[in-house]
Formats: C-alpha cells, structure tokens, sequence
C-alpha cells in the first residue's frame, strides 16, 4: 500500500509540472496534498526502545547503622512548673537534634558533633510533662532540655522510682497477724507459766470476755 502511494504521488508530481491549464493544475496540487496526508498517516511507527537496566544485578545500597554514644554526666533543677535539665556537650548544631518527647519520657538524638553522635534519655520520667510545651535550647556549651510540668509541684527524682514502703496489704486485711505469730511461738516455745497465760487468753475469748487473739490457728 506505501509503495502504490509513493508511486501515484510521483506520477501526480510528474502531471503537475507538464500541466498547462490552471484548473488542472490546481486538482492536481490538491490530490498531491491529499495523498501526502494519506502517506503519512499510512507511515509505519518506529517503536522506540527504551534500556531497561537489569535491577537484579544492581548493588543496593545499605544504610549505614548509627552508633551512639551515651552523656556521661547531666544536672538538673527544677521549680513549681517546670525542670530543665543540663547537658554538657560543645559543638551541637540545633537543626541536628532529634527529639522525642513524651509525657512520661525524654529522648534526645544528636547528630555530627565532631564525627560522633550522642544520646541522652530518662525512660520514665518522676511525673507527667506537657510535651507540646516543652522546649530544646544550644547553648555553646550545653544542651539545656525545659520539661513543662504537667501539673505544679515538687518533684523529689528526676527518673521515676517506686515507694519501697508499701504497706503489707495481707497485714492491712489482718492488722493482728503479727500480733498471732508472735502469741503462738511464745505458746509452743515458753514455759509452762507462759503456756498457762496464753490458754487461759484463749478460754477468756471463747467464752466471749476477751477478743480472741489467736483466730485462725486453732
């Protein structure tokens, strides 16, 4: 089908250059035009190849893990609203900090100080902050971290500690027991006198005088 139009258009080129009468000429320039079009759109399309490079055989880069290296020392102070805490470390560039703030816990990341990196953290802080309140200040010489209490007061740690002094809930139930242990190992390890004492207790509760002291072990 090309080579038909390729050849008509090459005789209708011939006709037009040996054509005399202005009609025939013009019908002959139009049919020129008409066929031209038709070859063009007839023209196979030349597919473009494009290189898919091989992704299996490339080498994919890893990331590097970041090591970091803990502050070795920090202060603190605080007063009714808030704590600020004191780290010392020189070369610090603010936009290289990352921080975590939460309302019982501190995180702080910071990149590319001298080609090293540190980390401080207090994991469960004493109480609650506010931590869209909170605040990261460089200093030359320090890093000074403004924890906004979330409600005022005193805090007596920075990190959170548990009360070691909990009452017994057992003895709070029975607030006598100790009172019964020792009553039963003076009974099974005194004297007679002493035997004598402690029975004679146990016939006065039983008959409703006294409170029985011993409840439970008999």
């Amino acid at each position: 089908m090309a080579d038909e139009l390729s050849l008509d258009l090459d005789e209708l080129r011939h006709l037009h250059t040996i054509a005399k009468r202005p009609r025939i000429v013009s019908l002959i320039s139009s049919e020129i035009r008409n066929l031209e079009k038709l070859s063009k759109e007839k023209a196979p399309t030349v597919a473009t190849q494009c290189h898919i490079p091989n992704l299996g055989a490339a080498k994919v880069a890893s990331t590097p893990t970041v090591h970091y290296s803990t502050l070795p020392s920090f202060s603190w102070d605080q007063d009714a609203d808030k704590v600020k805490i004191y780290l010392p470390l020189e070369g610090v560039q603010q936009e290289k900090i990352e921080t975590n703030i939460k309302p019982m816990s501190v995180e702080l990341k910071i990149h590319d100080v001298q080609g090293k990196n540190y980390q401080f953290a207090v994991p469960k802080l004493n109480k609650e902050v506010a931590p869209e309140k909170c605040k990261i200040l460089v200093k030359p010489t320090r890093i000074v971290v403004t924890l906004v209490k979330a409600s005022k007061g005193n805090w007596l740690d920075l990190h959170y500690k548990e009360d070691k002094l909990k009452p017994n809930l057992d003895k709070e139930k029975d607030p006598m027991a100790g009172i019964m242990d020792l009553m039963k190992n003076m009974y099974e390890e005194g004297d007679e006198e002493m035997k004598k004492t402690i029975a004679k207790a146990w016939t006065d509760a039983r008959s409703g005088k006294t409170a029985d002291p011993l409840k439970g072990y008999r």
